[in-house]
């Protein structure tokens, strides 16, 4: 069966408002009571009934998480650091995917609204004026990640601009001449939200010029594997190839496996996010560390406190840092 606080409060031989102030830290009992009803509860395998607290405050304790695609190992690492976070919390996370997708993303809005979630975890592939009174027509919590909408919601993530200039910087401190930065998601500018991979090539662009090198080869294609197979790596200028995801940069390297061009010895390569999975790819690649798990955990922690009351408004941009990782292939 499961325990109560009116359980506990009759074995203990005390008031349940006691007990609760045992439970969750508040003053007004003695050391030896909160000690005894500390026992009981432990002894008893007491378990707080999250969503009866819940309900009487008027909430659902459910979380909406919106994300682009969990077949990329960074949103899924993401989306674990924010399942497990939420669950310690006492709170249920429903997680959608839109696949990159503006009317996938409505219909998950529309769906968390129906499911009265208390707050809304979202990487936004939308933008502008329009969608802006949308979201506050929805009168729920809602904190960004990654795509970064407006200050008029909480924005946790990293200083994209600055992290891809100490990344090119660092590349070409390895000798490299010319970069060629591969980001097929910039072909669909003005359609969707890409404040991230702006930023990042704002910041390859900004720390090629502070380092007196030429603008970078930009790839947009969908397929940049073959338009990478018809170019001379070898060469002068030497070449690196920058990607501001892992995962591009980890199909290049397939890619350089299967027809034997050597990294680095032929061509330089640098990935972004620094994914778990990296450990175990052989060279290990050079890529940014961006804090995926802290910026989980981050994004829930200001979400509850939103939800709470308690977020100052004045400082709703959190930015956590971003290392560099050295690696192999460059």
């Amino acid at each position: 069966m499961t325990v109560t606080i009116k359980d506990i409060a009759r074995i203990c031989q005390v008031s349940e408002g006691t007990v609760d102030r045992a439970l969750n830290g508040r003053p007004g009992i003695s050391e030896k009571t909160k000690t005894l009803i500390l026992k009981a509860a432990k002894e008893l395998n007491y378990t707080p009934n999250h969503l009866a607290r819940g309900l009487a405050k008027g909430r659902s304790m459910t979380l909406g998480v919106i994300l682009f695609d969990v077949r990329n190992p960074y949103f899924a690492q993401l989306m674990n650091a924010i399942e497990v976070k939420a669950r310690e919390l006492g709170y249920i996370v429903f997680p959608i995917f839109t696949h990159n997708t503006p009317e996938h993303e409505r219909k998950a809005l529309e769906y968390f609204k129906t499911r009265q979630v208390d707050g809304i975890i979202m990487f936004s592939v939308q933008f502008g004026h329009e969608f802006e009174e949308e979201l506050t027509g929805l009168n729920i919590p809602i904190v960004t990640i990654g795509n970064r909408i407006s200050g008029r919601w909480t924005y946790v993530g990293i200083n994209e601009r600055e992290s891809m200039k100490d990344a090119v910087k660092y590349v070409v401190s390895q000798g490299y001449e010319q970069i060629i930065y591969v980001c097929p998601p910039l072909a669909y500018r003005g359609e969707v939200n890409l404040y991230t991979l702006e930023e990042r090539l704002a910041g390859c662009r900004e720390g090629l010029l502070e380092m007196g090198k030429k603008e970078p080869l930009v790839i947009m294609d969908s397929d940049y594997i073959h338009v990478i197979s018809q170019m001379d790596l070898e060469s002068q200028p030497k070449k690196a190839i920058v990607c501001p995801a892992d995962i591009y940069a980890l199909e290049v390297l397939s890619y350089f496996k299967k027809n034997k061009i050597r990294v680095p010895g032929q061509v330089g390569l640098m990935g972004f996010d620094d994914i778990d999975m990296l450990k175990y790819i052989s060279p290990r690649l050079c890529s940014v560390r961006y804090p995926v798990s802290e910026i989980g955990i981050t994004a829930v922690n200001c979400l509850l406190e939103e939800i709470n009351g308690n977020l100052n408004k004045h400082l709703n941009v959190l930015l956590l840092q971003h290392q560099i990782v050295t690696g192999e292939s460059l």
